[in-house]
């Protein structure tokens, strides 16, 4: 707010009429030193008058200096009030985190066990099924109790590694394939359909036989198998389209 200047335009005015009422001719040296002390007043006034201007300024500009820093205020009260719900929220969520992590450690002691019994299981299920790639399958479940003992696998990772040894055998039970190995020997080339049928047939096919599951040997094949047997070899290799096979299966209750 700014203070008028009629105050100085007022001692201004009263000044010029004494000078009006007195006239040209008594301007001497009686009416000077009441000229002068009006001067001086104007002088004053107009000093004061910039003093109170520029002390107006100063309130003016205090004042919404004041105006800013209340909307300021007003601004970082809500951010605080928004900033003390994040926090509030972070710590229900770190607390919600630690149960978890409690939950995964009741868990992981839960689940160990569970996969060493099923390596167990694997293993013995390994020994007591038809004899193919034995080798393999063997590795298989010793790299999986190998990886029990590493503490830089996670349980998750040895979980899925678990299943997906589970998963390999089923995946036996319904298909077909050929592959070389040695029996008592000799350069053979095996059979497998399934698990329903293990057979081999030597290189020159002069000879045949047929796992018997129920006596845990092999059993040799009549000639009359020759056809088929290399027949069955040529499929599994995809060197020839799917067909109907006459091979021996063995009957299970």
């Amino acid at each position: 707010m700014k203070i008028s200047k009629k105050f100085s335009l007022s001692v201004l005015a009263a000044t010029l009429s004494v000078v009006s009422l007195t006239g040209g001719a008594q301007e001497d040296g009686y009416l000077k030193p009441a000229v002068d002390v009006a001067k001086e007043i104007n002088e004053s006034a107009a000093t004061s008058q910039e003093k109170i201007n520029a002390f107006s300024d100063q309130v003016d500009s205090k004042l919404q200096t004041f105006k800013t820093i209340n909307k300021e205020t007003d601004g970082l009260r809500i951010y605080n009030t928004q900033l003390d719900k994040q926090i509030a929220n972070q710590v229900q969520e770190m607390a919600d985190l630690n149960k978890s992590i409690d939950e995964v450690s009741v868990i992981e002691r839960q689940i160990t066990p569970l996969m060493i019994r099923m390596i167990d299981g694997l293993e013995q299920f390994v020994q007591l099924d038809v004899p193919f790639l034995m080798e393999e399958r063997n590795n298989r479940v010793a790299d999986l109790r190998n990886m029990m003992d590493r503490a830089d696998v996670s349980p998750s990772e040895k979980f899925r590694r678990v299943m997906e040894a589970y998963q390999v055998e089923m995946d036996y039970g319904r298909t077909m394939e050929a592959y070389s190995g040695i029996l008592e020997g000799r350069d053979v080339e095996f059979l497998r359909v399934g698990r329903s049928v293990l057979v081999y047939q030597t290189r020159d096919a002069s000879e045949q036989g047929v796992w018997n599951q129920d006596t845990k040997q092999w059993d040799m094949l009549p000639t009359s198998y020759r056809t088929q047997v290399t027949k069955g070899l040529r499929m599994a290799k995809k060197q020839m389209a799917p067909d109907l096979l006459m091979l021996p299966v063995a009957l299970t209750e």
